[in-house]
């Protein structure tokens, strides 16, 4: 059995960008390792995200992943933990920063997702052994989390989610934000509109992450990007034969999910979630009407 540690600012093990926090903690308890200083990024967003938000949230993380990029998150339902396990997919590292004491499993149905997340990275807090999932604890832990990346994504959030909470540090450390549109008539998506509106840079493809963080770059191997996907321009070859089912279904009118689920024999949560992994890539946009279309 893993038992924890204590890290203070005094030990070798200290992440020197926690350095940045006005406020860092005094120490915090860790379970499995961070591993050496590496580029990191923050995939965050929504407990009750869409089909198509969890779908997107794992992409990007095992895309990031498969780079050797470690991912941070919150290990919370919905965008945290679709991260967490879509950098563990891919063969990544990842560490979920946590808002109750170390030896608690918050969410209880995550005990799973914790023994992996452990296996290959970490779980820390702040908090004293035995502290409740107190509400108060997780915007004080965001900092951690917005401290401990390079960049923050967002992936859904809305007007009052916590992840714009993560976006705020971020942008007061001086990392670099981006969001992932979502459509105006979207609940889950309004958070993430109001910061593109701020300004704050659209995610449309790993290109824009990494045009906005050099230093992601930089500290990777130009090989370990060949895997990743074509930008939003290149053709649908790019996609994998699923994707590339729904597109060819689509045609070159506007059609409702429903009718692309109904010819394919596809759930229409399955439906969602390919659809949402196209419109994120922009070869697919949505359209008044429940509708959708092709742009490529």
């Amino acid at each position: 059995m893993i038992e924890p540690r204590w890290i203070d600012p005094a030990s070798s093990d200290w992440p020197v960008r926690l350095r940045h926090l006005e406020a860092p903690p005094q120490g915090f308890w860790q379970l499995g390792t961070i591993g050496a200083a590496s580029p990191s990024v923050a995939i965050v967003g929504s407990r009750r995200a869409t089909f198509a938000g969890v779908e997107i949230a794992r992409s990007i993380a095992g895309e990031l992943g498969s780079a050797g990029i470690q991912v941070v998150s919150g290990m919370a339902l919905g965008i945290d933990a679709a991260a967490h396990a879509g950098a563990l997919d891919a063969g990544g590292s990842t560490v979920a920063v946590l808002g109750c004491g170390i030896d608690i499993c918050y969410p209880t149905r995550h005990a799973g997702l914790r023994v992996r997340i452990l296996a290959s990275g970490c779980v820390i807090s702040e908090e004293p052994a035995g502290t409740p999932p107190f509400k108060y604890n997780f915007p004080k832990r965001n900092r951690i989390i917005a401290a401990l990346a390079h960049a923050v994504v967002v992936v859904e959030a809305t007007e009052r989610s916590g992840a714009l909470s993560t976006a705020r540090w971020a942008a007061d450390l001086g990392r670099e934000v981006l969001a992932v549109p979502g459509s105006i008539r979207a609940r889950q998506s309004s958070g993430t509109n109001l910061l593109i509106r701020d300004g704050v840079r659209p995610f449309i493809g790993i290109a824009d992450l990494l045009e906005a963080v050099p230093e992601l770059r930089s500290a990777v191997p130009e090989s370990a990007f060949d895997a990743l996907p074509a930008g939003p321009r290149g053709g649908v070859e790019r996609f994998s034969p699923p994707l590339r089912e729904i597109l060819a279904r689509m045609g070159t009118q506007p059609i409702h999910p429903d009718q692309v689920g109904v010819a394919l024999g596809l759930s229409p949560a399955l439906v969602a979630s390919r659809l949402g992994a196209l419109e994120l890539a922009g070869a697919v946009m949505s359209l008044p009407g429940g509708l959708v279309a092709r742009t490529v």
